[in-house]
């Protein structure tokens, strides 16, 4: 007896993405990786939620001896949303973290995400006026704050502060490292204020909010050529996508261990050092500080196996007399950015730990990267090739039109880690963005080109910017605080090339007749009045500064002059 075929129905094909991706010019994306991701609908407390819940005993932070655990940390985070609950912090609320890298950072942000509130991180090493200007521009209602710049928080006029002492607690086996010089000082808190082991006890866990992966969830602050320093607003979605496709492209797993050296509050530490690592359950070997002996030592004894950082701090590294090849076996991973590697230190660190060092590029408007060299066949002193969902393109300055590969024109961005615009200004977020092909890119402000196998090259940038080992400095705004010394008649800061660090701001000064000031006089004054990364490391004085017709300082012809002045040194 024959069978009766079956009917069958064709399978209904599934739906194109909306955003179809240009094609890649080359062969060279990763091997069985998406040129897309899902993107996590969730928000970023729900990864440590989930991450305690798989992991409960892991460890989920190695700090100086002290170990805890992915479910204590959350029971911190939900602890302390009681206490920011208790002083009115509600959703869409901005909250202040200015402290260097810690268990109680990293606590205290996805306490502010259970509440649906908003982090904004800050670098821990303001002054009264900075944090002034943080206070009025976002509005914030509370604040966690180093100990030691407790006094600076109160003067600039923040309150419902929690101060953090970060010895506090720790064991006195803290593996054989040093700790810090400086950050076990202990605040004398006033009126409404409180240190964190007392907010801690203060109430229950508040009620987790209801949040959208479009609500805000953090706003790095950037600037420009105003001065100003700009909220770059970003979702729980934009955050997610290199949150999640960094661990995705890193291969990172839940038994890799992350050395983390850069900064929380810069977005390549945020992201790549914070929330790529908990998103996979990793443990995070911290350092409140980078110190190169305290690197080698940990990366030995705990078995580093992934580490981001900055060309910089590989530099410095290699220049350890203590560090062998045997200090580095453990390793799998080391990539970073902020400033290129130069080729010949790029081949001592594949010499002696068997690792290409793989670069990146990413701004705060994009939460870190949007291009990465592909681990199967990196290129040194290159920003690798477009990220997951990124379409990435160089235009004419005066056409805004794609030009083809090997020309140099402005870097453009389109791609679901693209922040939302600048907090509070509407202006600025318009000029920011353009229209391509039906689709919104970003401007990066770069001058780059891409090679014809799809690999992205920084030539030079448009925005006045000094970019010292990562840390993003504008003149503008230093220029600003420099006016407000006595002696300063007139002040500009360019960007002179530093071996060490890539870049480093040097001001040229005309002073007021009859008033006289040395050089380390005012760069004393100067990092009495701002962050440390941002006050000039060499002052030059002169009698006139040159100006275009509107009588406003051109700057280009003196950073050019000091770069071909450095070159015949």
């Amino acid at each position: 007896m024959t069978a009766t075929p079956t009917s069958v129905s064709p399978i209904t094909p599934l739906p194109a993405s909306p955003d179809p991706l240009p094609p890649l010019a080359g062969r060279y994306w990763p091997k069985g990786k998406p040129r897309r991701i899902p993107l996590p609908v969730t928000s970023l407390y729900d990864n440590l939620q989930v991450s305690a819940r798989r992991y409960p005993d892991k460890v989920a932070t190695w700090f100086y001896g002290q170990q805890t655990s992915y479910a204590d940390l959350l029971d911190q985070a939900d602890r302390f949303s009681g206490y920011l609950a208790s002083v009115g912090v509600q959703k869409g609320d901005r909250v202040m973290i200015c402290l260097q890298n810690s268990p109680q950072w990293i606590a205290a942000a996805h306490a502010i995400w259970r509440l649906g509130a908003v982090v904004i991180p800050l670098a821990p090493m303001i002054g009264p006026k900075e944090f002034a200007f943080f206070l009025q521009d976002a509005g914030l209602k509370a604040g966690v704050v180093a100990a030691e710049l407790y006094g600076a928080a109160r003067e600039g006029g923040l309150k419902n502060l929690v101060t953090v002492t970060l010895a506090q607690g720790l064991p006195d086996d803290r593996g054989g490292v040093a700790f810090p010089a400086g950050l076990d000082r202990v605040a004398a808190v006033q009126d409404s204020d409180i240190t964190w082991e007392e907010a801690l006890k203060v109430a229950l866990p508040a009620p987790q909010a209801q949040v959208s992966p479009a609500d805000l969830c953090v706003m790095p602050y950037t600037s420009g050529t105003t001065g100003f320093p700009k909220g770059c607003m970003h979702t729980h979605s934009s955050v997610q996508a290199n949150a999640a496709g960094g661990a995705y492209w890193a291969n990172m797993t839940s038994a890799d261990k992350m050395l983390v050296s850069l900064p929380f509050f810069h977005v390549t530490g945020f992201t790549s050092s914070m929330l790529s690592p908990m998103f996979m359950g990793c443990t995070l070997v911290i350092m409140a500080r980078w110190d190169r002996e305290t690197a080698r030592q940990l990366i030995r004894a705990l078995e580093i196996t992934g580490w981001t950082n900055t060309a910089t701090m590989v530099v410095d590294l290699l220049a350890n007399p203590l560090l062998t090849s045997e200090d580095l076996v453990s390793l799998k991973l080391v990539n970073g950015g902020g400033a290129s590697m130069p080729e010949a230190l790029g081949k001592k660190w594949k010499e002696l730990s068997g690792l290409e060092f793989l670069e990146g590029y990413g701004l705060s408007e994009t939460m870190a990267q949007t291009h990465s060299n592909p681990i199967e066949r990196p290129k040194l002193q290159c920003l690798g090739i477009p990220f997951f969902g990124v379409d990435a393109r160089i235009i004419d300055l005066d056409t805004l039109k794609e030009l083809p590969q090997g020309e140099t024109g402005e870097i453009v961005l389109h791609g679901p880690q693209v922040f939302q615009g600048y907090w509070n200004r509407p202006e600025a977020s318009q000029e920011a963005f353009l229209e391509l092909d039906g689709k919104k890119f970003f401007r990066s402000g770069d001058l780059g080109y891409v090679d014809a196998e799809g690999y992205f090259f920084f030539v030079d940038r448009l925005k006045r910017m000094v970019n010292a080992a990562g840390m993003k400095v504008w003149p503008a705004e230093v220029e600003a605080m420099l006016h407000a010394h006595p002696a300063v008649q007139e002040a500009v800061v360019i960007a002179v090339p530093d071996e060490r660090n890539g870049e480093r701001a040097r001001a040229i000064l005309v002073l007021r007749d009859g008033m006289t000031v040395t050089e380390a006089e005012f760069i004393e004054w100067a990092r009495s009045q701002m962050a440390h990364y941002k006050a000039p490391r060499e002052v030059r004085f002169a009698e006139s500064l040159p100006k275009g017709p509107t009588g406003k300082v051109t700057w280009r012809p003196l950073q050019e002059a000091a770069r071909l002045e450095q070159k015949k040194e």
